[in-house]
C-alpha cells in the first residue's frame, strides 16, 4: 500500500538489497519518481546506485507491468528512464533489473488524470454551496489523501488520518507558512493595541474630514491600498484593519471593503518595481531564460517589458476606482451595498464572522485620548521596517548591487517578521509610555487583536494543506497537459492566461502557479516564436505577453478562489464572511478578466500594440460597467 508521507511531487526512497548474483556486491538504490502518475501521461524515473559498480557489459532496466524500459547512464552517475507511460490505474510495481535479476523494487500509484482535479473542485463546490470553508477544505484534503492511499475502505480511513496528521501538520510546520502566521498574528496584535489606545479612532477622526460619503470612503481605501505596494499580505492586513472603522461609519458593506482590499493587494504587488514578489518572479524568469538558446535578455528586463501586457492587474486596480467613484454596483455586491445603506447591516445576517473582529470596534475606551500618532507611527514603522528589512536581507555588502538585485535577493518573510515585531513593540511602548494603558491591559489588547485572526489562520493552514495535496496528485501537470497542447502562436498568451487562472483557482496560490508555469511556458513560447524560415526572432512581444499572462492569470485565479491565502487574509482583515467575499468579488473579477482577455490579451497576441489595446480595454471596461451596473442609492 503506498504511503502519502511525501510533501513534494517527487520523492526519494532508499532500499537496501543484498545481491545473490556474483556480478555485483551489496548496493543501495535510491528511487526518484512521482508520488502519483496519471494514466496515459509520461513520467520519468531516476535511480542512483551506490556501494557497487555497474560495468559496461551489464544491462540495467526497469520492469513494470509487462514492459521493459532501458535505463540510460547520465554524466552525474545516475540512471534515467524517460517518457514512461502506464495505461492502467492502480498500484504498479517497478523492478530494477541488473542483467536479468531484480536488485530493487518500488511501486507507484497510477490514477486517471481527471481525478487529480477533484480535490480542489470538491473543496470549492462545497464551500460555495454550503458557505462553510473549513469542512470544504478538509473534504478536499481527505479526498486527495484517499486517492494517494488507494480507493479502498482502508485507503479512505488512512486518508482521513493523513489529511490531519500529515498534510495539515506539514503545512503548519513549513517555515515560510509559520512566518506568515506569526507576522499576521503580530500585525493583528498591533491593530488591537492601536484600537484600544485611541490611536485608531484618532486616524478615523482625520479621515472623516476627507471621507464624508461612501464614495470617498471607498476611494480612500483604494488609495491606501496603492500606497502599501510592497507586499500583498501586509497590504491586506493594514488596509483592512485601518479602513474598516471608516467604511463602517459610512455604511459601506464589509463585502465591498474586502473587495477593495483584495483588488489593491496582489495586483499592485505584481506590478510595482520594488515588492516582495519581485525576487521570486525575476528569479524564476531569469533561471528559465538562462536555459533557452538564443534568448539572452535579463530576467528583470523581461519582467519590466511584460508590465504593459499585464491587463488584468491594471484593469482590476482601475475597476476599484470606477466602482467607488460611480456609486454603482452589480450582482451580489449591489445587494450587499443596498442592504448596508438601507438597514445599516454591514454584513449578511447569516454571515460567519469572528466575534472578536466585531468587538474590536469597541475596544477603545471613551476616557482615552484619541491621538492619531499612536496608530500612524506603528504603521509607519511597519512600512519602513519592511523596506529596510528587504535591503538588509538582500544586500551582500559589496555596494555594487542595484536596487532590483537587492530586492531580488531579499528574504521577504524575515523582513515582514522583523517589521511586525517592531510595529507591535512601537504600539505597546507608545501606549504604556503615555500612561494610556497598563502593561497588563496592553498585553490584553495585543492578545485580543491577535485572537481575532485565529479563525482565518485555521483556514489558511487548511488551504496550504490542500495545496500540498494538489502537488502530490499532480493537479497542475494535468491541467498543463490538457490545456497546453497544439497552441497557435497568437493564442499562446490567452491560453497561458486561462491555464494560470485555472491552476491558481484550483490550488489557491499565485506564487505556486508562477513557480509551476514559468519554467514550462517560456520555452514553449520561445519555440512557437521561431520563424518558419529559420531566421532569428526579432519581435519579443509574444514572450513578454506570455510572462505577463502567467502573472496576471495567477492573480485572477487567486481572486476567484475561495482557498486563496490572500483572499482569506482580505476577508479576515476586513471582518467579512469569507464565502460572502468570494461570492461578491467573483463577478467583478470575472468581468475584469474577460475584458482584459478579449480586448487586451488576444489582440496583442496577434500583433496589436499594447498601447492601443490598453486604452480600448479601459474604455470597454467602463462601458460594460455602465451597462450592467445600477446605482446603490435607489432613486426616490
Amino acid at each position: 500500500m503506498p504511503t502519502p508521507h511525501r510533501i513534494v511531487s517527487r520523492f526519494m526512497v532508499s532500499v537496501m538489497v543484498c545481491l545473490l548474483s556474483p556480478l555485483a556486491q551489496a548496493q543501495t538504490i535510491e528511487f526518484e519518481l512521482p508520488t502519483i502518475a496519471h494514466t496515459g501521461t509520461a513520467f520519468d524515473v531516476t535511480i542512483t546506485i551506490s556501494e557497487g559498480e555497474i560495468t559496461a557489459d551489464q544491462s540495467l532496466t526497469l520492469q513494470m507491468e509487462l514492459a521493459t524500459v532501458e535505463l540510460t547512464r547520465m554524466e552525474d552517475g545516475t540512471f534515467v528512464a524517460t517518457g514512461i507511460v502506464l495505461d492502467s490505474s492502480g498500484t504498479v510495481d517497478i523492478d530494477v533489473m541488473l542483467s536479468g535479476e531484480s536488485i530493487g523494487q518500488e511501486h507507484i500509484r497510477v490514477i486517471p488524470g481527471w481525478v487529480s482535479i477533484l480535490p480542489p473542485i470538491l473543496a470549492i463546490a462545497f464551500a460555495l454551496i454550503f458557505r462553510n470553508v473549513i469542512p470544504a477544505l478538509f473534504l478536499g484534503i481527505w479526498f486527495g489523501a484517499f486517492a494517494i492511499n488507494g480507493f479502498t475502505f482502508v485507503g479512505a480511513f488512512h486518508g482521513l488520518l493523513d489529511a490531519f496528521q500529515f498534510f495539515m501538520l506539514n503545512a503548519l510546520a513549513d517555515a515560510d507558512h509559520a512566518a506568515i502566521i506569526m507576522f499576521s498574528l503580530m500585525i493583528g496584535g498591533m491593530v488591537g493595541i492601536i484600537t484600544q489606545n485611541g490611536g485608531m479612532k484618532g486616524v478615523v477622526n482625520i479621515l472623516e474630514r476627507w471621507t464624508t460619503t461612501p464614495r470617498t470612503g471607498q476611494a480612500s481605501t483604494g488609495v491606501l491600498g496603492l500606497l502599501i505596494f510592497f507586499d500583498d499580505y501586509a497590504n491586506s492586513l493594514v488596509v483592512g484593519g485601518t479602513m474598516r472603522h471608516v467604511t463602517d461609519r459610512l455604511k459601506v458593506s464589509r463585502e465591498k471593503l474586502a473587495y477593495i482590499v483584495d483588488s489593491t493587494a496582489a495586483p499592485v504587488s505584481c506590478l510595482a518595481f520594488v515588492t516582495t514578489w519581485i525576487g521570486f518572479e525575476v528569479g524564476l524568469i531569469g533561471d528559465t531564460i538562462a536555459k533557452i538558446d538564443g534568448f539572452d535578455e535579463s530576467g528583470y528586463s523581461v519582467f519590466l517589458s511584460s508590465i504593459p501586457y499585464s491587463f488584468y492587474p491594471w484593469l482590476a486596480i482601475l475597476f476599484v476606482f470606477v466602482i467607488a467613484v460611480s456609486g454603482r454596483d452589480f450582482g451580489p455586491m449591489l445587494k450587499a451595498e443596498r442592504r448596508a445603506r438601507s438597514t445599516g447591516q454591514l454584513w449578511d445576517p447569516n454571515a460567519k464572522i469572528e466575534h472578536e473582529t466585531e468587538e474590536s470596534r469597541n475596544l477603545q475606551k471613551d476616557d482615552k485620548p484619541q491621538r492619531a500618532i499612536n496608530a500612524a507611527l506603528p504603521i509607519l514603522v511597519l512600512i519602513a521596517a519592511v523596506i529596510v528589512g528587504l535591503f538588509v536581507t538582500g544586500s551582500d555588502g559589496s555596494g555594487t548591487q542595484s536596487i532590483r538585485d537587492i530586492i531580488g535577493d531579499a528574504d521577504s518573510y524575515k523582513a515582514l517578521m522583523w517589521a511586525s515585531l517592531l510595529a507591535a513593540l512601537t504600539a505597546g511602548l507608545l501606549t504604556m509610555g503615555q500612561g494610556i494603558l497598563s502593561l497588563a491591559d496592553t498585553v490584553d489588547a495585543w492578545y485580543r487583536g491577535g485572537r481575532a485572526m485565529g479563525f482565518a489562520m485555521v483556514i489558511l493552514v487548511m488551504a496550504w494543506g490542500l495545496s500540498s495535496v494538489c502537488t502530490e496528485v499532480n493537479t497542475a501537470s494535468y491541467l498543463v497537459s490538457t490545456l497546453g497542447d497544439a497552441l497557435p502562436a497568437g493564442l499562446v498568451p490567452a491560453v497561458v492566461f486561462i491555464l494560470a487562472a485555472a491552476v491558481a483557482f484550483a490550488t489557491g496560490t499565485s506564487w505556486g502557479t508562477m513557480g509551476i508555469l514559468i519554467p514550462l511556458v517560456l520555452p514553449l513560447t520561445w519555440a512557437v516564436m521561431q520563424p518558419d524560415d529559420g531566421s532569428a526572432v526579432t519581435n519579443f512581444s509574444l514572450m513578454y505577453s506570455a510572462v505577463a499572462c502567467v502573472l496576471a492569470g495567477a492573480v485572477w485565479g487567486d481572486h476567484c478562489s475561495p482557498i486563496s491565502d490572500t483572499t482569506i487574509l482580505s476577508s479576515m482583515a476586513s471582518g467579512c464572511d469569507h464565502i460572502d467575499h468570494v461570492r461578491t468579488q467573483m463577478p467583478y473579477a470575472m468581468t475584469v478578466g474577460a475584458v482584459g482577455l478579449f480586448i487586451g490579451t488576444i489582440p496583442t497576441g496577434f500583433g496589436v500594440p499594447w498601447w492601443i489595446a490598453m486604452p480600448l480595454a479601459i474604455g470597454a471596461l467602463i462601458l460594460v460597467h455602465r451597462i450592467i451596473s445600477k446605482p446603490v442609492e435607489k432613486a426616490e
